[in-house]
């Protein structure tokens, strides 16, 4: 049964231990993005803040789906789920969509500020790092509306706090929202509404980061993912729909041709990387929340964080691309540290060249979100940093094994870009191939690999009776992965 609010998912992670409540006051000014950043890179748990300074009506919960327990526990999973299982399950939940279901009201709107009292300040919204341009928004999903259809986007997009009613956000145009705003709205001089909800059901935050289809609405993904529809409550100052039992809802408008100083900012791939910038404009409208609401927020930085849930996303939509292009794929995957900008493919090679052919597939699916691809033999097991090295430092020929692509699109955040790519989205990518070339006879310039599970080196039979013994030798029991 799926989460009907983040509230129960805050249960649920207490009862399966994931989840610490800190009843300690903490300051929203850099402690409280400390004690999260300190939580994800040691793998801890999320952090329910239950006393925050100068904010006594609030609760703030930190990094809720920086796991693949979490996300597992999200999914109704068992939180010990390995990650194989958990893209097998969200691989067959996307093929049957579910259509929302909308109410005429939701606990969203047990409180409504309107006017002067929709004051961004009223929420704590904290400082996360020092350096950093002002206090962001960054749990969270914007959602807007396409003018000319009924497709309403899930994106996130991080939000700086410029004064009390405006805002400051990186919105690309090569993203949907950013798609909808430039085409649309620019051109006809119009603002265009959006909705910024905090708080929703763990499956609907999620479902916002992964890499979907255009032109359909992602709370149909949501509900595939949930197995049961999302609840949907108009806005009060546009036609937008957003979760009814979402904790805390900001109405808005982005403005054409304005701009603010925006950043910079700690991003997810570990660095401070975007400069201080002229970026578009979010002006306030309205805040709707529930009674004692619970705020929530992510502190980014040295992955993994929130983010292995875009690393899931993408994983699986090339996968998809590439059995759609009969591409002889096993396995695919995206290492968390790596956020989701290494994609490593295993493979059954039936023609030659096609780690080159999945190079190029990769690039028109990702937009440049993957710079880094490693293609290997279904021999390997890709979610194995162990064997994934091996193969890329014994099979990878250091000249004829690499192909660099120049002159990609890239993502304006990478620390190796320049400050110039930065600004006009230049990239790279590189493609490592791990695979042995086909018209290498096998015996003879395809050396056997010594390896337990090699067949090659020890009979089917020789490793069954060892595993059968393997505790009666006095060793101890050796856990998957």
């Amino acid at each position: 049964m799926a989460f009907s609010d983040i509230r129960q998912f805050i249960k649920a992670l207490e009862g399966t231990g994931d989840l610490v409540c800190v009843d300690k006051e903490v300051d929203w000014d850099l402690e409280m993005g400390a004690i999260i950043r300190r939580t994800f890179e040691t793998s801890g748990p999320a952090a329910l803040f239950r006393r925050v300074k100068d904010y006594p009506d609030f609760q703030v919960l930190g990094g809720p789906l920086g796991t693949y327990r979490r996300l597992a526990t999200a999914m109704g999973l068992d939180p010990a789920s390995s990650y194989p299982t958990i893209m097998e399950e969200y691989e067959r939940r996307l093929e049957h969509r579910i259509r929302p279901t909308v109410l005429r009201d939701g606990p969203c709107k047990e409180n409504v500020l309107m006017g002067d009292e929709a004051d961004i300040y009223r929420l704590p919204i904290p400082m996360l790092h020092d350096g950093d341009g002002g206090r962001y928004l960054t749990c969270h999903f914007v959602a807007a509306k396409d003018p000319d259809s009924d497709w309403t986007n899930w994106g996130l997009y991080r939000i700086m706090v410029h004064n009390r009613r405006h805002l400051g956000g990186l919105v690309l145009p090569f993203g949907d929202m950013g798609s909808f705003f430039y085409q649309k709205y620019v051109p006809k001089n119009q603002p265009m509404p959006v909705a910024i909800v905090l708080g929703a059901d763990p499956i609907s935050y999620a479902t916002a980061m992964l890499p979907l289809p255009s032109g359909i609405s992602e709370v149909e993904f949501a509900g595939a993912l949930r197995q049961e529809p999302v609840e949907l409550v108009k806005c009060e100052t546009c036609d937008i729909l957003v979760p009814a039992n979402a904790e805390i809802v900001v109405e808005a408008e982005l403005l054409p041709n304005v701009t603010v100083l925006e950043g910079p900012f700690g991003e997810y791939p570990g660095y401070r990387t975007a400069p201080r910038m002229p970026r578009s404009v979010y002006r306030l409208k309205a805040i709707t929340h529930r009674n004692n609401p619970i705020f929530t927020t992510t502190c980014n930085g040295l992955p993994p964080d929130d983010h292995l849930v875009m690393a899931l996303g993408w994983a699986a939509e090339i996968k998809k691309a590439l059995k759609q292009h009969k591409v002889p794929v096993t396995q695919v995957y995206m290492p968390a540290d790596t956020v989701f900008h290494m994609v490593i493919v295993a493979v059954k090679p039936s023609y030659s060249n096609v780690a080159t052919q999945i190079g190029n597939l990769v690039a028109g699916v990702s937009r440049g979100g993957q710079p880094y691809v490693v293609v290997v033999d279904s021999d390997v097991d890709v979610t194995n940093w162990k064997e994934v090295l091996h193969a890329l430092v014994t099979k990878c020929h250091p000249a004829r094994g690499i192909s660099v692509i120049d002159k990609e699109v890239g993502i304006p955040l990478m620390p190796f870009l320049s400050v110039e790519d930065r600004k006009w989205g230049r990239g790279a990518r590189v493609v490592f191939d791990c695979t042995w070339p086909l018209d290498w006879p096998k015996g003879t310039a395809v050396p056997p690999k010594v390896a337990f599970n090699s067949d090659d080196t020890y009979p089917p039979e020789v490793r069954a009776k060892v595993l059968a013994n393997w505790t009666e030798y006095g060793f101890k029991e050796v856990s998957p992965g």
